[in-house]
């Protein structure tokens, strides 16, 4: 490679690393049947392609090496989505060939220069190469990190990979940067006759795992004794268990985690359970809510668990589950 090259691309033989945000399907198309495709990859660009852990529905692909070796392997990614376009295309009738699309994560310190004064780079970038690009205006939850999107062939999207490099080279990133994880894919458990389930749709399925910590914690706050099933005075006169109610006094501050967003969150509750659940106004004075549950034995059980599931996702920070 003579030197006038290396020059006009930037000092382009430096270690780097480019982070993609995949998703679970992609992850699957390049992982390939036992790794095949992703062991081919790594051995003909000479890139480390390294694929984050966990059932996420997004994952973070991440190819770090000398920049030659990043853009073989871009070059093979580009060309396996297009494989697949052209794949899913041969049994649908749509004529028109969408384009390939990655998406990288790139430190929002290093956006600025990308999008260039007034814009100015990123349009030399969509022009120069005829592929779309756009950088996200918000960062990714939890990070300091944006999306950067390039749809175009795989052609235009190795230039404009090669052009965001070279950027990336002569602007690095300014402070630390809070890389973004993508969160797991969180499905609601229930819990019916010490059996776990999770929702998936309308149904509720058997739940693999059965009862991990947090659902213990949970389970230990609610005690699962029927509440007021005493058999009626008139035998065959009510055939239905009898509706008990149960309250609950939930400190104020957290009240909010229980009804969710314009009450979207009690009345996920309401359904899942079945049971009525009413919720005292704050009185004066009272750091505490009171919370009524009524409906059959087995719905206050599971309207508890679920409150308490909520509380102490809440809590321990473990997001919503």
């Amino acid at each position: 490679m003579e030197p006038t090259k290396v020059q006009s691309e930037g000092g382009l033989n430096v270690t780097l690393t480019i982070r993609l945000l995949m998703h679970g399907k992609e992850v699957g198309s390049i992982i390939g049947k036992k790794g095949e495709t992703v062991k081919k990859m790594r051995e003909e660009s000479g890139a480390r392609i390294n694929i984050s852990e966990g059932n996420c529905p997004e994952r973070i692909v991440t190819i770090t090496g000398p920049t030659d070796t990043i853009f073989k392997a871009f070059a093979m990614i580009a060309y396996k989505f297009e494989e697949d376009i052209i794949n899913s295309m041969s049994n649908s009738p749509a004529t028109s060939k969408p384009p390939v699309t990655l998406r990288l994560v790139v430190p929002a310190s290093q956006c600025g220069s990308l999008i260039g004064k007034g814009g100015s780079k990123i349009k030399e970038m969509r022009e120069s190469t005829g592929a779309q690009v756009q950088v996200a205006g918000d960062m990714l939850p939890n990070s300091t990190e944006r999306a950067v999107t390039i749809s175009g062939t795989p052609e235009a999207i190795i230039q404009c990979v090669k052009q965001i490099c070279v950027v990336m080279l002569e602007s690095p990133p300014k402070g630390a940067t809070i890389p973004y994880r993508p969160k797991p894919a969180s499905t609601p458990v229930i819990f019916s006759g010490g059996q776990a389930y999770t929702i998936q749709g309308q149904y509720a399925i058997p739940h693999p795992d059965q009862l991990t910590k947090l659902h213990q914690l949970a389970m230990q706050q609610t005690p699962f004794t029927p509440l007021g099933q005493t058999t009626p005075a008139f035998p065959g006169l009510d055939t239905s268990p009898p509706a008990s109610t149960h309250e609950l006094t939930i400190p104020n501050d957290l009240i909010g985690c229980i009804i969710g967003r314009q009450g979207t969150k009690i009345n996920e509750i309401r359904q899942m359970s079945g049971a009525q659940i009413k919720i005292a106004n704050a009185m004066e004075g009272s750091s505490e809510r009171q919370i009524t549950i009524t409906g059959t034995p087995a719905n206050i059980s599971l309207a508890q668990y679920l409150i308490n599931a909520r509380l102490t996702s809440e809590v321990t920070g473990m997001g919503t589950l």
